[in-house]
């Protein structure tokens, strides 16, 4: 079954199962599930139950695809997201987005965990990602191209939409959310890096890293769609000054930024 087989087969599943058309897809990155409560949800959906889906292992990943309301906009979230680490292919981790736009989704909101390498952020801070680095050794887009999915070679000089970063800044200005921009450079895991590896990402300009988010979003720009990144920087990365961290401590502080990442994401959502 091609891929384009699989996407129709998944999108009749997921458009069969409920009667929202979301326009806006939102996914969730480590610790920032409790964004979902506040979605007025009318159909939950296990990964497990969906055909073709991969299914979350990550801590703090709960794994279901919710449909419904927030601001009063349609949408579809993603409540936990897949990790080239965990062994999934990048068509497998990118799936869900390609079956988003399937399922009628223009604009995707899509936030991560990551550490910051910038010296002038801190653990708490809220980064719009500007531009990203892909240091992941790998391309979605490798293998034969279905032009009916996207282009063969596909446009990146803006894979985040500016004009949806000038919406995210003028809602944080109104939220009085103090938030940074940066970029953000993708890289396998699951270990985190040594000192010379964060030193290197800051020479080359990276002003945060994780380990997802790149091959989505190179994925929603070959499908057409306008993106919102948004990173909570979970830890400092300083190579001078490193400590040891643990993935409690990273959910623990993904999850304490999370009102603000909620009223950040609801007041765009509401602009769109």
């Amino acid at each position: 079954m091609s891929l384009k087989e699989r996407i129709q087969e998944t999108r009749d599943f997921v458009l069969s199962s409920t009667s929202v058309r979301p326009s806006i897809g939102i996914v969730l990155g480590t610790g920032l599930g409790d964004l979902a409560n506040y979605v007025e949800v009318e159909t939950r959906l296990d990964y497990k139950e969906i055909p073709h889906f991969p299914y979350s292992t990550a801590p703090g990943h709960k794994g279901e695809l919710l449909l419904g309301t927030l601001e009063g906009k349609q949408v579809v979230v993603m409540e936990g997201r897949f990790h080239y680490y965990e062994g999934w292919s990048l068509e497998q981790i990118t799936y869900p987005i390609r079956v988003m736009k399937a399922i009628g989704v223009e604009t995707l909101i899509i936030s991560n965990a990551a550490g910051g390498l910038n010296p002038l952020f801190k653990a708490g801070d809220i980064m719009l990602i500007d531009d990203h680095i892909n240091l992941m050794g790998v391309n979605p887009l490798i293998g034969p191209n279905d032009e009916e999915l996207g282009p063969r070679f596909p446009d990146m000089s803006e894979p985040y939409s500016q004009q949806l970063i000038e919406v995210a800044e003028k809602v944080a200005l109104e939220e009085k959310i103090p938030v940074k921009k940066g970029v953000y450079i993708a890289v396998t895991g699951p270990n985190l890096e040594t000192r010379a590896e964060y030193r290197f990402f800051r020479i080359i300009g990276a002003d945060a890293v994780g380990m997802s988010t790149v091959p989505e979003v190179i994925v929603g720009v070959h499908a057409g769609l306008k993106i919102l990144g948004i990173s909570v920087i979970t830890d400092m990365c300083l190579p001078d000054a490193l400590e040891p961290v643990s993935v409690e401590k990273i959910i623990a502080t993904a999850s304490a930024s999370a009102d603000k990442l909620l009223r950040l994401v609801k007041g765009v959502v509401r602009s769109i």
